[in-house]
């Protein structure tokens, strides 16, 4: 049955892709690379979420890489007020 939902995202990333790559030009090479690159990186992820949906998502390694820095910002933040 998952397997039905991952054909689904398929299906939905292959008309966004041949919806959007005509309009871009020849000369649009970085955002093609781009595109693709986000393309696979959201195929994957979905992917991954239908089999591990216990997986954490994207917010909690925002929250990883920024919480010691909010703490680094705050601590300086009380010292410069007094």
């Amino acid at each position: 049955m998952k397997w039905v939902e991952v054909s689904g995202y398929v299906v939905v990333l292959v008309l966004m892709v041949l919806y959007d790559w005509p309009k871009m030009t020849q000369q649009m090479r970085r955002e093609k690379i781009a595109y693709g690159f986000l393309i696979v990186f959201g195929a994957i992820l979905a992917v991954l979420l239908v089999f591990y949906p216990e997986m954490p998502g994207p917010t909690k390694l925002v929250d990883a890489v920024y919480k010691p820095l909010v703490s680094v910002i705050e601590k300086a933040a009380q010292q410069r007020s007094g």
